[in-house]
């Protein structure tokens, strides 16, 4: 009967002494939660006003926490394209000395029995002159090419053509005045320089652009005008020949002191 009644006994409530200390266990976890979104909203506010200083200085600071170094990006190199200079087209010819073409000239003169009749000569180490009397192209005191004389220019034309060097035809006189024509010496010479060199042209021996004329009438006496012997020798037509390397280089700009063809 005793245990009966101890069986229907309620149980004592604890006391508040009795409780475990501290929060609910429900408490932490939520806790927790709360601070991690916080932690969340922190950073999304922190990078909606990001501040480039900072934030390099703070991933510095980061990657010196953590031995992180930079792996320096390969330098690109840009290598500049510059046009190719023009080449200008030089016949192998070129290459020979103006004395192997001095020789060459005097080798086909000697073939062609003109010796009596045209000089060879080499003015400097850059022009070569072929010379010949006025009385083998001219009547005295005339302007006008004999017929006679075709052959000669002919042969002279044949060995110009395949040389690379240009051409200025020089027309001189002596001193004494032309008698019985309506030519000065100064006219004259210019005008026997432009015979020959429209005979060459008009006949297709040569090509007009690498020809040339002028005229010095009595300026340029190869000898002293003192006796008739020596006024025959200055009475004449000059065929100047100059290597076309030299006039390419005062087209590109390299300074000379003698006078262009």
């Amino acid at each position: 009967m005793a245990e009966e009644t101890k069986k229907q006994e309620k149980p004592k409530s604890l006391k508040k002494d009795d409780r475990p200390a501290g929060a609910p266990s429900w408490m932490v976890t939520y806790s927790d939660l709360v601070t991690l979104l916080l932690t969340f909203f922190v950073l999304l506010l922190s990078m909606s006003s990001l501040d480039p200083i900072r934030f390099n200085s703070a991933s510095k600071s980061l990657k010196e926490a953590f031995n992180i170094h930079d792996v320096p990006s390969q330098t690109k190199y840009i290598i500049p394209v510059l046009p190719s200079p023009s080449i200008p087209q030089i016949s192998p010819i070129l290459e020979q000395t103006t004395e192997k073409v001095h020789e060459k000239i005097k080798s086909q003169i000697d073939a062609l029995r003109l010796n009596s009749q045209v000089g060879v000569l080499k003015r400097d180490d850059e022009s070569i002159v072929l010379r010949i009397n006025d009385s083998v192209l001219f009547e005295p005191g005339q302007a006008k090419i004999t017929p006679r004389s075709y052959p000669i220019l002919r042969d002279i034309a044949d060995i110009i053509r395949p040389l690379p060097m240009d051409l200025r035809i020089e027309g001189h006189t002596d001193d004494t005045p032309v008698a019985g024509s309506q030519f000065g010496n100064w006219d004259l010479s210019v005008s026997r320089s432009v015979s020959v060199l429209r005979f060459f042209a008009q006949s297709d021996l040569l090509a007009l652009d690498r020809m040339a004329s002028v005229g010095y009438g009595l300026d340029r006496p190869v000898v002293p005008n003192s006796d008739e012997a020596a006024r025959a020798l200055n009475r004449r037509v000059d065929f100047v020949l100059r290597l076309k390397s030299n006039t390419s280089r005062e087209k590109i700009g390299t300074p000379r002191n003698t006078v262009p063809l």
